[in-house]
């Protein structure tokens, strides 16, 4: 995966980094102002980011997606091979000092990052555990994931719930009315 460039993103207040050794990767010139919207609305702009991100490197994403162990993944991303990322969103400080659930997640991805905001203390996240920085507009990979291999039964389980649940939703997009 790669970062975004003002090309890519010309509306994005992402800049090139230089201080990073991960190749390609950018850093957020302006963080988000996290005064001025709910912890909600900041974790739904940083997953945009996110996605944005993840997107470009020609991976589908989705939100809020459900897993059988009943945990939630802020955002899951399948990539092209078939390979799973998750990204927690964390939009503050006290947002990941009181949410232990990530560790659940673990055994449902091959790649788990964080993503945070600008300015989040970096030394909380786990060197264990992928970094991304983020905002409304995109993101950057400050760490790289360690890469953690589903097995063939659970990947094959995931892919399923993954194509169906994109499958319901646009369904609901195209008829709101449905039940389904």
């Amino acid at each position: 995966m790669t970062g975004l460039s003002r090309d890519s993103a010309p509306n994005s207040p992402i800049e090139p980094s230089g201080d990073c050794d991960v190749p390609d990767v950018v850093a957020l010139s302006a963080p988000i102002e996290a005064a001025a919207f709910a912890p909600d609305d900041v974790a739904r702009a940083l997953a945009r980011g996110v996605c944005r991100m993840l997107g470009e490197a020609g991976q589908t994403c989705l939100f809020e997606f459900s897993l059988r162990n009943g945990r939630r993944a802020d955002v899951i991303a399948m990539a092209p091979d078939g390979s799973f990322t998750i990204v927690e969103i964390k939009s503050s400080v006290a947002d990941f000092r009181t949410d232990g659930k990530w560790p659940e997640y673990l055994d449902f991805c091959d790649r788990f990052y964080f993503a945070v905001p600008e300015g989040f203390p970096r030394q909380l996240i786990p060197q264990t555990c992928g970094l991304i920085v983020a905002d409304a507009y995109g993101a950057a990979i400050l760490r790289p994931a360690e890469e953690a291999r589903l097995n063939g039964s659970r990947r094959k389980a995931l892919t399923l719930r993954y194509t169906e649940t994109a499958g319901r939703r646009l369904m609901r997009l195209l008829d709101p009315a449905n039940p389904l």
